[in-house]
């Protein structure tokens, strides 16, 4: 079974305009579930990044199911999240890994927007 896998390397800029990598990735889950694996990675410490994921989880309507999350040295996500909805198929998958990337990359600029 091949799945499309939605990747992104996103520079995100800080207020103070220094540019840092974060590694951003969304894959759908196996066929037969509903849901995404996302994962979100960088050597900077975040905080208050866990936050606004958090909050863009809940506005995309996403149950987080298993997760684990550093936020001491660096900024390391991974988790599990469904769909509260149970009516997508395989072709609608691949859309919705692209708006949940681009909500995490939303997240992302609102942190670095409010952060100093």
């Amino acid at each position: 079974m091949n799945q499309e896998i939605v990747a992104a390397r996103a520079q995100v800029s800080t207020p103070a305009q220094n540019p840092f990598p974060m590694q951003l990735k969304v894959e759908p889950r196996e066929e037969d579930q509903a849901g995404f694996q996302i994962k979100m990675f960088t050597e900077k410490s975040c905080s208050g990044l866990l936050v606004f994921v958090l909050e863009a989880f809940e506005e995309l309507g996403l149950d987080v199911l298993q997760a684990r999350v550093s936020c001491s040295n660096n900024f390391l996500l991974e988790a599990v999240a469904t769909i509260n909805n149970d009516d997508q198929n395989g072709d609608d998958h691949n859309k919705d890994a692209e708006v949940v990337r681009k909500a995490m990359l939303q997240a992302i600029q609102s942190w670095s927007e409010v952060s100093q």
